[in-house]
């Protein structure tokens, strides 16, 4: 086989359906690590009531970090499907 067939053949190929997956995956994961930070935090609460503003404080920060990587990684999926 030459190069240029190779190479064609290698162009030709749709990676849409694994960059929806990762999109999936991305969202799956997100969901995951802000239901354990609100666990953990639900957890930490009824230990110590008193620690509550600022635990809420810190959960919500967290939360909004596992966002952002969350809606990175999806829509970095969605530009491979999409694109």
């Amino acid at each position: 086989m030459s190069l240029a067939l190779v190479q064609e053949a290698a162009a030709a190929v749709d990676y849409g359906a694994f960059a929806a997956i990762g999109a999936g995956l991305a969202a799956i994961g997100g969901g995951i690590g802000v239901g354990k930070i609100g666990g953990a935090a639900m957890e930490a609460m009824a230990r110590q009531p008193e620690m509550q503003g600022k635990l809420q404080g810190s959960a919500i920060v967290l939360i909004a970090f596992i966002e952002a990587v969350a809606l990175f990684g999806v829509v970095v999926g969605l530009m491979g499907v999409l694109g």
